[in-house]
């Protein structure tokens, strides 16, 4: 139960604060880990793609067990110390895992700067938010860019975590953060990363497989809620929703393109390289800067639903194994 009210609370802290940038972030941790890890890894194993798969399996297997075992260790010295003290550093925890205000702020300077007319300005912000090549993208795509990583972002940074804190306190919520981060930083499909990512893009495949399938049918619910256009959104969701190289993306996107009645996804660079990607939706309207903000409508209102529907079936856990 005390996990239940610790995550609760992170939830909030989140929502009132965001991550401000003067606190040190775990994540940053992990991500300088799977650096050092990463440079250790390739002077140790053959630069040949068998080798290069080999040391990606030890990567995704080391961060992740690394980062929930280093958290439990601490946690659990900080319970016999005190429970208090336990309580008060699982709650911090939670809430550094967490990152709906974060989302929410940082998608907004890129809506801002769009309503001023600083098209350079959101192609740089935007730059921040995404892996692919933003130099060239009109503002259209510009805001296209924003829905669609809010939507994806709604999964990897609220809702799963939300999920994996509720099953498992932030001992597993760090470790789907390291996987999340993983992903993030080499799981890509170039040269560089084809073999060595692969163990961890097929581990963040199937860590995120059911949150982001739930992910997507909040986010239908936010639109009813929010009066936007949810029967689209259920539509759009069924038809489109595996419209993606990835088997989790297009879960939310799709979502939020039928809610929002603009298509998504397409053609984009990513690091040089051309990516070719289906379709998300169908193109009604074109998008304008205040989809952003709709987008981040749904997000808030689906967070909200997941931290109400995983406390409750928590909640019932308890009383039923008690």
């Amino acid at each position: 139960m005390w996990i239940l009210c610790s995550t609760a609370l992170g939830f909030l802290l989140d929502l009132c604060f965001g991550d401000p940038r003067w606190l040190p972030h775990p994540v940053v941790l992990i991500g300088k880990s799977i650096s050092r890890l990463e440079r250790f890894l390739r002077r140790k194993f053959p630069q040949t793609p068998e080798g290069e798969r080999r040391a990606g399996v030890i990567l995704a297997a080391a961060i992740p067990l690394g980062s929930l075992l280093l958290s439990l260790g601490i946690l659990l010295l900080a319970y016999r110390i005190s429970f208090w003290l336990w309580f008060v550093l699982h709650t911090f925890w939670a809430y550094q895992i967490l990152a709906a205000r974060c989302l929410e702020r940082e998608s907004d300077k890129v809506y801002r700067l769009l309503a001023a007319g600083d098209l350079p300005g959101a192609r740089v912000q935007l730059s921040y938010l995404v892996g692919r090549d933003t130099t060239q993208l009109t503002a259209e795509e510009v805001t296209k860019a924003c829905v669609e990583t809010v939507a994806e972002n709604t999964s990897d940074g609220v809702t799963a975590p939300l999920l994996y804190l509720m099953i498992g306190g932030v001992p597993l919520g760090f470790c789907y953060k390291a996987i999340n981060t993983l992903d993030s930083m080499v799981g890509y499909r170039n040269a560089k990363y084809l073999h060595l990512g692969r163990a961890s893009a097929k581990l963040d495949d199937a860590a995120n497989w059911l949150p982001s399938r739930i992910c997507g049918l909040l986010l239908t619910v936010s639109a009813f809620l929010l009066r936007l256009d949810g029967k689209n959104a259920w539509r759009i969701f069924r038809r489109d929703r595996r419209n993606h190289l990835s088997p989790n993306s297009a879960q939310t996107e799709s979502a939020a393109a039928g809610a929002l009645g603009i298509q998504l996804g397409g053609t984009h660079i990513y690091f040089g390289d051309v990516v070719e990607k289906p379709t998300i939706g169908d193109a009604v309207r074109l998008a304008e800067p205040e989809d952003i903000r709709r987008t981040n409508g749904m997000m808030f209102a689906a967070s909200g639903l997941s931290l109400l529907g995983f406390g409750l079936l928590r909640f019932a856990a308890v009383l039923l194994f008690r």
